[in-house]
């Protein structure tokens, strides 16, 4: 995972990303969360740490080079997916 390290399960958002920063950045951008660090946004993030600073982790998400534009609102039916 380009975000925190860990193994990486696909390609998400434009990045080689693990399941965990996957989620975590896909709820950001839909909920429009606004994260605070409480250490000047010089945060350590990887696999072992990465739950500690959401602020660091979704900046770090989007240095990487995750897009906010890919994440969609609301699931896609399966029928309109198999057509």
């Amino acid at each position: 995972c380009k975000v925190c390290g860990d193994k990486a399960s696909g390609y998400h958002y434009g990045v080689t990303s693990c399941e965990g920063c996957k989620g975590f950045f896909r709820r950001s951008i839909q909920k429009q969360i606004e994260y605070r660090c409480l250490r000047d946004g010089k945060c350590l993030v990887i696999r072992l740490n990465r739950n500690r600073c959401q602020y660091c982790r979704f900046k770090k998400c989007l240095a990487v080079g995750m897009s906010r534009d890919s994440v969609r609102y609301g699931r896609v039916p399966k029928r309109s997916r198999e057509r």
